[in-house]
């Protein structure tokens, strides 16, 4: 597949169709296409429509088949970046929730539930994740810039909750609480951290939108509670 990726921190990946190529994206996610590439809404049933609601995705995919060359463009929904990532058989990904943009026919979005009951009450990750798996090309949103690593096997990467927006499944993923007293008290990094463990590729994202609506919501002016 053709594509580019342009924009900088707006960015938008505009991809050349080739006649009789389908793309799924999310409901809305299209910014601008030629004239040829037909839409076509579908559910995919109802446990998979349900399941990604659930994941904080749109109940419906949209299907774009192209009926001759052309261009399709799909932009993020707020500054960050985008990336384009080749899904195998072998190698399923785990992404967080929101992070879906696009993906070839080959590939299908499913649920992921967190294993560990720690890493359900206390991730930043949350409960439900999502699974892209099968064969085919995917486009993911990355909230602010994105980081790539490769660990080996029993390696590990120590990040701050939400900051995971990308791991191969052969990574494992648990939550641990922030060791000491005045570490949890004063250290400014909150009671727990998320521990991923290698063999596989992550991708850490700059900034996940969550913690940047709490940093703009401290500058924000707030309604007296004085009457």
């Amino acid at each position: 597949m053709k594509y580019s990726i342009e924009g900088g921190n707006l960015p938008v990946v505009k991809i050349m169709m080739e006649r009789g190529e389908t793309l799924k994206t999310q409901s809305g996610a299209m910014a601008w296409m030629d004239e040829g590439i037909e839409m076509a809404t579908k559910g995919g049933g109802f446990g998979k429509a349900l399941g990604r609601l659930f994941s904080g995705e749109t109940l419906f995919l949209n299907e774009y088949t192209a009926m001759r060359d052309g261009e399709f463009a799909i932009s993020t929904s707020l500054p960050g970046s985008i990336i384009g990532m080749q899904v195998t058989p072998s190698n399923p990904l785990i992404i967080q929730k929101g992070a879906f943009l696009a993906c070839t026919a080959g590939v299908d979005l499913s649920v992921h539930l967190q294993k560990k009951i720690s890493n359900v009450f206390f991730g930043g990750e949350g409960l439900v994740m999502q699974k892209l798996e099968g064969n085919g090309f995917v486009f993911l949103e990355i909230d602010g810039s994105a980081h790539e690593y490769i660990l080996q096997p029993g390696e590990r990467k120590i990040v701050d909750t939400g900051y995971l927006a990308m791991m191969e499944s052969s990574c494992s993923m648990e939550i641990v609480q922030v060791k000491g007293v005045k570490n949890v008290l004063f250290g400014g990094e909150g009671l727990f951290n998320t521990v991923i463990t290698g063999p596989g590729k992550i991708i850490l994202q700059s900034m996940p939108i969550a913690s940047f609506a709490m940093r703009l919501y401290t500058y924000m002016p707030h309604p007296s509670s004085n009457n």
